[in-house]
């Protein structure tokens, strides 16, 4: 029996598999062998830029997703910040009926009864619940519209009626039918007015 002819030792095998599993998953473009030293550099230097590029592109993409979740977190506060400012909106809308009637209540009382001592506590008492109501506002950002003598503003008057007028240019305001309110800078209600004309 020659010595040529002996089985080659079981730990080449071994050795062989296990080179094979750790080039598993490299691309074949570095499996290659080159002879020319040239060819391995370029493969090198394209992978490099291409490597480069893609981190430059990830890049990008991190700080436009940072960006976007600023975006999001500030429209989320100002989310928050209105509603905690404008949750009273709709009950203070449906409040305002009430100060009307205090208002119509108060203005409907004549002259003789305020001054009769009968009378006067009740009206002393009505007066007190509007200021009262009127505070309650306040501390909530409600305000009332000014529009007597002022032109119309659409954002905050709606015109009723046209009356004419020598004494006010066209468009001031002559007459409020309603009260408008702000909540804060929104409006809460517009106020219902009567304004000015040239006379026919």
């Amino acid at each position: 029996m020659m010595d040529n002819d002996k089985p080659e030792p079981k730990g080449s095998d071994t050795k062989d598999q296990a080179a094979e599993e750790e080039l598993k998953g490299v691309p074949e473009e570095f499996l290659e062998d080159g002879d020319e030293d040239g060819d391995d550099e370029v493969s090198v230097e394209d992978a490099l830029a291409e490597l480069r590029n893609d981190l430059e592109g990830a890049k990008q993409e991190t700080l436009y997703a940072k960006a976007e979740t600023q975006n999001v977190r500030r429209r989320m506060e100002k989310d928050i910040s209105d509603a905690r400012a404008y949750a009273a909106t709709g009950f203070a809308r449906d409040i305002l009926s009430v100060a009307d009637n205090l208002s119509r209540a108060i203005d409907s009382v004549p002259q003789d009864l305020r001054d009769d001592d009968k009378f006067k506590g009740l009206v002393a008492g009505i007066e007190a619940t509007q200021r009262e109501l009127e505070k309650v506002f306040g501390q909530h950002g409600i305000t009332r519209i000014a529009s007597m003598g002022l032109p119309l503003d659409p954002n905050q008057h709606q015109a009723m009626m046209e009356l004419p007028s020598d004494e006010h240019a066209p468009g001031t305001i002559v007459q409020e039918m309603q009260s408008g309110y702000m909540i804060k800078d929104r409006l809460l209600r517009p106020a219902m007015v009567g304004v000015a004309k040239k006379p026919d």
